[in-house]
């Protein structure tokens, strides 16, 4: 069965907007990865401030090597650029920030030229696996 990863984001208001201009952004860095299924950035309506990335992959092994590639590596170099020019600029650090989005980086950590650092404060990646799946039933 597949194997669920969930990476919850912890984004104040007023990043929501570019946390998701980065998402749209990210212009299929894992959708031609060998064994992806599928994605989807789910956005808060109520009662909590955390974004949910899910992706869903053929095996954890597909996911693994994923994380290894030079197209993950390359995005998370950049977010982590970005963060640390924020924080020089500021003086102040940003703690784990995105940088703690080891689990997908779906292009929520690139600043795309704009410097302005994570949109996130924090995350936790979750790992799921399928036993069961449905969907729509045609009558």
């Amino acid at each position: 069965m597949s194997v669920v990863k969930i990476n919850a984001l912890i984004v104040p208001d007023e990043m929501r907007e570019e946390l998701e201009r980065r998402f749209a952004g990210r212009a299929g860095m894992v959708e031609s990865s060998d064994g992806f299924e599928w994605f989807e950035l789910l956005r808060p309506l109520e009662g909590t401030d955390r974004y949910l990335v899910y992706t869903r992959w053929r095996s954890e092994e597909d996911f693994q090597r994923w994380q290894q590639s030079e197209s993950f590596q390359r995005g998370h170099a950049r977010a982590a650029a970005d963060a640390a020019a924020q924080g020089q600029a500021s003086g102040q650090g940003h703690g784990h920030g995105e940088a703690a989005e080891q689990g997908q980086g779906h292009g929520h950590g690139q600043g795309h030229g704009h410097g302005q650092g994570p949109a996130a404060t924090g995350s936790e990646l979750w790992t799921f696996e399928v036993v069961q799946s449905t969907g729509h039933k045609k009558s």
